[in-house]
């Protein structure tokens, strides 16, 4: 990498890990409610799903669960450097409500590490990480590019090598200054899809016993003038106009509705009041979806 000098990471495969501390932690339950990821993490997420895409293989769904895992991680490893040799970076500090473990350990040990997100939130899997370091700020074009490009990595974004034959269900990511890292899980995360920060956070899901039927439940943009919409489909009849919105929020793109106008019927994949964040989008959809174009209303 030109002008950077940057440090390959080894990836979390064995069980092996070191306790630093024997005390016992008071672990975290769930995520807090405010929780939210940035707009870098989303992007980079988007470009992992992108490139799944290229090679037809589905997006892996954001989890709540793991982006939390991975925010908090990467904070550990930028504030209080637990990485510090014969530790490696998927190690953790004694700096927080977690079971402090320095990877790799002796092998006798009972591994701490693939069971932080059962320990910090509500998910029951196990949870396998690739991490990102440079000596500067994080650029996630770099992130996605040193990933691709070496095997064991793209093993993990790729279904491929070790990882071959397993299906990710789940999938978080956390950036910090000059650390990323992305946790892939193989159970679904129930806790569902964090928003991004500066956006509306989601609306709680309705209990059971007050819905009839979830599958009825039909995306609605929200009654805003001056509102940009990213197109990605029109033309196609109502019902199938909704069934493909709902796919693409459980895609991972939380904002997808059915924008109805002009006695037409268009498929949105996100929405804002912000031009310039409606055209960065737009550049970005056309990756995946080279018709998208924006729409007005």
């Amino acid at each position: 990498m030109v002008g950077r000098k940057t440090t390959i990471i080894l990836l979390l495969v064995g069980f092996s890990v070191g306790l630093l501390a024997q005390k016992k932690i008071e672990q975290v339950s769930e995520v807090p409610a405010n929780f939210c990821i940035s707009e870098m993490e989303w992007k980079l997420y988007r470009m992992i799903s992108q490139y799944r895409h290229q090679y037809d293989l589905p997006p892996i769904p954001l989890s709540k669960s793991l982006c939390y895992v991975a925010n908090t991680h990467v904070k550990d490893l930028f504030f209080h450097h637990p990485d510090v040799e014969p530790c490696n970076f998927h190690s953790w500090s004694d700096k927080g409500p977690w079971e402090p473990s320095c990877y790799p350990g002796d092998e006798a040990e009972e591994t701490t590490v693939w069971n932080k997100p059962a320990e910090l939130t509500g998910y029951p899997g196990k949870g396998f990480e690739i991490v990102y370091w440079e000596n500067n700020a994080v650029v996630i074009d770099s992130v996605i590019a040193f990933w691709k490009s070496f095997d064991y990595f793209n093993g993990f974004l790729m279904n491929t090598g070790k990882w071959e034959g397993n299906e990710w269900k789940a999938i978080g990511i956390g950036i910090c200054q000059n650390y990323a890292a992305a946790w892939f899980g193989e159970i679904p995360d129930t806790s569902g899809v964090p928003y991004v920060c500066g956006q509306e956070p989601p609306k709680p899901k309705p209990k059971p016993d007050t819905v009839s039927a979830l599958k009825t439940e039909k995306p609605v943009p929200p009654p805003i003038s001056g509102t940009y919409y990213i197109i990605v489909k029109s033309q196609l009849p109502k019902k199938a106009s909704e069934k493909l919105a709902r796919q693409l929020i459980e895609k991972g793109y939380p904002k997808a509705s059915v924008l109805t106008h002009d006695n037409k019927v268009r498929v949105s994949i996100f929405h804002t009041t912000n031009r310039e964040r409606a055209l960065q989008m737009l550049r970005e959809t056309k990756v995946t979806y080279r018709d998208a174009w924006l729409y007005k209303h």
